[in-house]
């Protein structure tokens, strides 16, 4: 097992990394206020681990209240987070029951926002089982809901008591959205961190066929970038780079999603071909050279990522991104590269350069994501 600590003073929590870790309900018991959870999954997931989960808690004398909701980006909706607080309502739970994620980056995002909200705040545990939650969504304590004009734009910042990120879960999921997952790990290399970038280059092919060694460490190290940037800036509000920079390709990727529908293009799928948006823009401006596109270009391909985004047209794009998180006093501030390993923030790109980087990303639609 590998462990990592989210240095956040009184609320600091360890991160979990390993093989069967979801047999050991010891460590999640040692988190908890009283002996009692409500674990929220959906139908996919909860088949497959709920009742090896509830089974470990119950051995340990820890109540356990199921919470199964539909499957899908689609539900992460106000109708799904109602469902939640119907469930603790209807259990009578009480401040010190402790909500627990099973599942993937939408049930860690619904059930951490449920638990942000509920009775005012109870705690909150995270058990992601898809690679794109254990390396990004389930550290840093980013809860919420879509909404039809913008993703992510409701919710709250909540921290866990502890991630538990079961390595063993990977084995049944999905390629498509194994592939997901590496988009978020090759940011990681393409932000802040040129080493890991060259070892995954040199390593995607055994992140591709699984092998445990590889995705332990390229969990472990994109985990430990992540804390590393959360602890240094928990709610985002550094006014130069920080926790914005964990945000490449993000802007325009929400701008497929939103634009699509949420959950036609996995997110981690969005984020590859806005990435390479990112880095067309970053060319642009005269901060990478073509061979450095290229290169991002060969990573994302080989880790089986689109690199052409969604046929939205520039002006759908344009207009959903001004929607984004990241506007700031009417300016849209993106995060670029100014060399591979080093992003930084930039509100100045015109909106040319912008439109330019989309469309060249835009040209070729048979790179588009499979069909799930």
């Amino acid at each position: 097992m590998r462990r990592l600590n989210v240095e956040l003073a009184a609320r600091a929590y360890p991160i979990l990394i390993g093989g069967g870790l979801l047999a050991r309900a010891d460590f999640i018991a040692n988190h908890l206020a009283s002996p009692r959870v409500a674990v929220v999954s959906n139908t996919t997931v909860a088949p497959l681990y709920l009742d090896a989960l509830v089974t470990g808690l119950q051995k340990v004398g820890v109540a356990v209240t199921p919470i199964i909701l539909p499957d899908g980006e689609a539900h992460k909706t106000w109708d799904s987070l109602n469902t939640i607080f119907d469930a603790l309502l209807a259990a009578r739970c009480d401040r010190s029951t402790t909500v627990v994620a099973l599942g993937g980056g939408v049930i860690g995002d619904l059930a951490g926002f449920a638990a942000a909200s509920y009775q005012r705040g109870v705690p909150f545990i995270q058990i992601p089982t898809t690679l794109l939650s254990q390396v990004d969504s389930s550290v840093g304590g980013k809860t919420g809901i879509n909404h039809p004009r913008g993703k992510n734009m409701v919710g709250a910042f909540w921290q866990p008591k502890l991630v538990l990120a079961d390595t063993d879960t990977l084995k049944t999921l999905p390629a498509r959205e194994l592939s997901a997952g590496l988009a978020e790990v090759i940011k990681y290399g393409l932000i802040r961190d040129l080493p890991f970038l060259e070892w995954l280059e040199a390593n995607m092919d055994r992140l591709m066929a699984r092998d445990g060694d590889a995705l332990a460490h390229a969990i472990e190290r994109s985990c430990g970038n992540k804390a590393e940037v959360v602890a240094a800036d928990e709610f985002e509000t550094a006014k130069d780079g920080g926790r914005a920079l964990l945000n490449l390709g993000h802007t325009f990727g929400h701008a497929i999603e939103t634009g699509l529908g949420y959950g036609e293009w996995l997110h981690g799928e969005a984020v590859a071909a806005g990435t390479m948006m990112a880095v067309e823009l970053s060319r642009r401006l005269g901060w990478l050279a073509a061979e450095d596109v290229e290169r991002t270009r060969a990573l994302l391909r080989r880790a089986g990522l689109p690199v052409v985004g969604a046929a939205l047209g520039v002006e759908r794009y344009l207009e959903l991104m001004s929607h984004d998180k990241k506007v700031l006093a009417g300016r849209l501030r993106l995060v670029l590269l100014k060399s591979l390993g080093e992003a930084v923030t930039w509100a100045d790109a015109s909106r040319n350069d912008i439109a330019a980087a989309i469309d060249t990303c835009c040209h070729d639609q048979r790179e588009s994501p499979p069909d799930a």
